[in-house]
């Protein structure tokens, strides 16, 4: 069994690698032959073979008698990210926030009019609502539903509020179109948001965006607590912080980068 592994090792491929490798770790922009054969233990000649075939790859650039990484490199990054499934990474994080909190989470996707669970690590908690994969709620009285609606853009947004039904569900409920959009211009500036009882009486929750390598909101990160275990400062001063955190963990997975907040601590 060892013998057919070392007869399937492909070494040219494992020089390769540790020639690419050898920028990070070295931490320089631009290479020399000699550079690369000191960093690598490599040949000299086996260096220049390794960096004119990625040059004439397109993966490698030359400059003078030096080489660099050119931003084709990044296309295998984002081969292994596309491989991948947003459950796929976001599960473990999500494992994670829930223990940390004590609270079931949620990965939460717009669909239509209304936001669709799509990944929830639960805890013994008992709402009204059941809240299970495939649940379909109003994106107007969830925090979820907000994070997702402000990503869009104007034209979609407009779509949306000439199709949504903004019932009221709890007096807290926002039902009217500006009082929906001046929340969506508060969840813009800030990159989070929290409802207080505006889906369901005695439930509150707050949502952080998660964002592709495009910078898009593909999905909200959420989780939800009764007010009776939970004040509202509490939840923002103590949960949010790891809510906001597990998402950017997620995003920047995803090849995007995360929201940080000035403040945390204002809800209005």
């Amino acid at each position: 069994m060892v013998e057919d592994a070392e007869r399937d090792f492909i070494q040219s491929i494992e020089r390769c690698m540790s020639v690419i490798t050898a920028f990070r770790e070295s931490k320089r922009p631009l290479m020399s032959f000699s550079e690369a054969a000191v960093e690598t233990g490599l040949s000299k000649p086996t260096v220049r073979r390794i960096f004119l075939t990625l040059q004439r790859l397109g993966y490698v650039i030359s400059v003078g008698s030096r080489f660099g990484l050119t931003p084709k490199m990044l296309d295998l990054g984002y081969a292994y990210l596309s491989s991948l499934s947003l459950n796929d990474i976001a599960t473990p994080v999500m494992e994670s926030l829930t223990d940390r909190l004590g609270e079931s989470t949620a990965l939460v996707a717009m669909d239509g009019v209304d936001v669709v669970y799509i990944n929830r690590v639960h805890r013994h908690r008992i709402s009204s609502i059941t809240l299970a994969v495939g649940t379909r709620l109003p994106a107007h009285a969830t925090s979820s539903g907000h994070v997702l609606l402000a990503d869009m853009t104007e034209s979609s947004l407009d779509d949306y509020l000439r199709r949504a039904d903004l019932r009221p569900l709890t007096a807290h409920t926002l039902t009217t179109r500006a009082a929906l959009t001046e929340r969506l211009d508060v969840v813009r500036a800030r990159g989070w948001d929290a409802v207080d009882q505006e889906l369901e009486i005695g439930r509150r929750s707050a949502a952080a965006p998660i964002c592709d390598a495009c910078g898009r909101v593909v999905a909200a990160l959420s989780f939800s607590c009764g007010t009776a275990e939970r004040q509202l400062q509490q939840l923002l001063d103590d949960f949010l912080p790891d809510l906001i955190g597990a998402a950017n963990q997620i995003s920047t997975a995803l090849g995007g980068s995360g929201y940080a907040p000035a403040s945390s601590g204002n809800y209005s």
